[in-house]
């Protein structure tokens, strides 16, 4: 009996976008009760990007999508027959951001939103590589895109200085040996989700925990619970790969918090230089985090076809993930 070989699914085109208005530490010294020496060593952002009064989710994922093209060509989103935009802040609840972003560019495409929190764009990730290696579908663009300082309160010190906006967009496909998605790790527990919320529909939680105007966080518990996770995910999903951490090239986190980045750097083993480190210059994008991040280290030449990538995001659910990708395999 003849056998089909197993299809693995790969990144093979990535774009992002930041909006061009900039947003600093001492900025924010003049509207809040706030420093730059305070934000630095509590975070590592000393920057982030903003979005204009006229630019909303929508706009940013084009905007990255475009970049993708202009990267890789505009025949890139030839056969493209999903469109799947992870974000926690859509343009509306419906039409799907993910049905904008199909109509901007006339694809014959399904297209639907994906909301996990700061994970989003690794479970989109993982959804297309569920459809292109079941032959649901044979070619998926996924975008996490994000306009948080839109619903962020510019008094509340606590969140405020942590956001930033962006957007980054990937193609997956089948990609040959020994190319492609190794490992995927997904987690939430439900009952830390009083500790980050914002509300929408309904008035509180199943707990009682009233839903904030704004982004709440409890900063201190995801602060425990990021390094956590952090750990215990990477570990599990480089194990899942076949592989051991020596076997990592480029570690690539969420860029929520320097100190939690390196508390999972040093847990791993791993080298300052292997590490993408992106949130002085962007705070945290939330969706957008991981795939900005790529193209910052794609850009710096941090990355070679046949690298490594562990990637690794946590957020609001409270959601995680992690993953390891094998870079390269597009044509």
């Amino acid at each position: 009996m003849m056998q089909h070989k197993k299809v693995r699914a790969g990144i093979t085109a990535l774009g992002a976008y930041a909006p061009k208005t900039v947003l600093t530490n001492a900025d924010l010294e003049k509207i809040m009760d706030t420093t730059d020496e305070w934000i630095r060593t509590r975070t590592g952002i000393r920057r982030r990007h903003v979005a204009g009064d006229d630019e909303f989710t929508s706009d940013l994922a084009i905007r990255s999508v475009e970049d993708l093209l202009a990267r890789h060509g505009d025949e890139t989103l030839a056969g493209v027959d999903m469109v799947i935009v992870a974000t926690n802040t859509p343009d509306a609840l419906f039409p799907a951001t993910a049905a904008l972003v199909q109509d901007h560019f006339k694809l014959r495409a399904g297209a639907f939103d994906l909301l996990a929190a700061c994970p989003g764009w690794l479970y989109a990730l993982s959804v297309a590589q569920a459809y292109v290696e079941a032959g649901v579908c044979k070619r998926v663009l996924a975008v996490g895109a994000e306009v948080l300082t839109k619903l962020i309160d510019w008094q509340d010190r606590s969140t405020a200085v942590l956001f930033g906006d962006g957007a980054g967009a990937t193609i997956i496909e089948a990609v040959p040996e020994p190319f492609g998605l190794k490992s995927m790790i997904l987690g939430a527990d439900g009952s830390g989700g009083h500790h980050l919320h914002m509300g929408c529909v309904g008035k509180c939680l199943p707990n009682s925990t009233p839903l904030s105007k704004y982004v709440y966080m409890n900063g201190r518990e995801v602060f425990k619970f990021a390094v956590r996770v952090m750990n215990t995910a990477t570990i599990d999903a480089v194990a899942e790969a076949g592989l051991e951490s020596a076997d990592i090239s480029l570690f690539v986190p969420h860029q929520a918090n320097l100190r939690i980045i390196d508390a999972a750097r040093e847990r791993l083993g791993l080298a300052r230089e292997q590490v993408v480190i992106t949130v002085d210059e962007y705070g945290n994008n939330s969706t957008a985090s991981i795939p900005l991040a790529l193209k910052h280290a794609l850009d710096k030449g941090q990355i070679e076809v046949g690298d490594n990538l562990l990637l690794v995001t946590f957020g609001a659910g409270l959601t995680w993930g992690a993953s390891v990708l094998t870079w390269g395999g597009g044509a």
